[in-house]
């Protein structure tokens, strides 16, 4: 018997940087790419530029921003984040930890929501980036 194998490209999401889609079906599994807080207009949620150019970063709206992005992109899928079985979050700064978690815990709770795996990276494809997370999903 052969796997099923679906992908689901979203034309109202931000493109892939490289030839992969948004999220690949595999029999009963969905796996979401990384994905961050990049909108379709390659510009970045969390992101703020003062008038003298200074640059901040907001971890918890950059959270927010990629939980909502994979919900869309389960709900091409026909899933919800409550199908979410396991999670891997890289963060740019474990100093932001505190934050994630505060945003994390409003999308899912420690009875119902996904393993999980957070980790401390150097950098990710773009420096306004604070975060990135690829989850898999069971139908």
């Amino acid at each position: 018997m052969k796997l099923q194998r679906e992908a689901f490209i979203l034309p109202d999401r931000a493109p892939a940087l490289a030839h992969y889609p948004h999220a690949r079906g595999a029999g009963d599994f969905v796996f979401v790419s990384g994905i961050s807080c990049r909108r379709p207009d390659n510009s970045y949620e969390g992101v703020y530029r003062s008038a003298d150019g200074t640059v901040s970063l907001d971890i918890r709206e950059q959270t927010r921003a990629v939980l909502e992005n994979i919900a869309t992109i389960l709900a091409a899928a026909g899933l919800g984040l409550e199908h979410v079985v396991d999670l891997t979050t890289f963060l740019v700064n474990m100093s932001d930890y505190a934050g994630y978690n505060e945003v994390y815990n409003g999308f899912f709770d420690a009875a119902s929501g996904p393993s999980r795996t957070t980790v401390g990276v150097k950098e990710l494809p773009h420096p306004h980036l604070l975060i990135e997370i690829k989850v898999v999903a069971a139908r």
